[in-house]
Formats: structure tokens, C-alpha cells, sequence
């Protein structure tokens, strides 16, 4: 629990994109089976919690590429964040590492 503490700023950050990249992934998923307009309140919780990210994503994929693409897109946009943050700040020597076993 200690090194978690001692990365927060790595840890937190990163889960906060791996949860919303894995909510694009499950809004996804939920989408080939179901209407856009579906009522439904994890549906909802999706769109909820997405579409700000997805707007981001829909201003820069040009328009020809369909709604369902640009999700895809966004989670390939967040996986890519994740690791040029990781990236980041293991060159800065501020990310965490792997230490060898005891």
C-alpha cells in the first residue's frame, strides 16, 4: 500500500483513464446489441460517463468515420495517453519501476 502512495500521481491518473477506457470499450460492446436511444440505466451510466470524452474524439475523426468507429478510436486515443504518461514520467525518473525479487 506504501508504493501506491508514493506514485499517487502515477496510479491515480492511470486509473482514472483505465476506467474510462474501459467504459468506451463496455458502451461499445453494449452498443452492437442495442439502440442508441436504448433507456436503460447502465446504458445510461455509459453515455453519462463517455460522451464528453467521445465529443473530444468526434471533433478531431473526420465525419465520414461512423459513430461506433469513434469509440474505437477513443480507446485506442486513451491507451495511447496512458502510456506517454507512463512513458513520461519514467524518463523524468518519477514513474514507478520494477524492482527485482526478494
Amino acid at each position: 500500500m506504501n508504493d501506491f502512495w508514493s506514485y499517487w500521481y502515477f496510479h491515480i491518473p492511470n486509473f482514472i483513464l483505465a476506467a474510462l477506457m474501459y467504459t468506451l470499450m463496455g458502451r461499445f460492446l453494449l452498443g452492437l446489441f442495442v439502440p442508441e436511444n436504448w433507456d436503460n440505466y447502465i446504458w445510461r451510466f455509459f453515455k453519462l460517463i463517455t460522451d464528453p470524452f467521445v465529443r473530444i474524439v468526434r471533433y478531431i475523426t473526420p465525419d465520414v468515420i461512423g459513430h461506433p468507429i469513434v469509440l474505437i478510436f477513443g480507446v485506442l486515443w486513451l491507451l495511447a495517453i496512458r502510456f506517454v504518461y507512463l512513458a513520461t514520467l519514467i524518463q523524468l525518473g518519477l514513474g514507478p519501476v520494477a524492482a527485482p525479487g526478494n
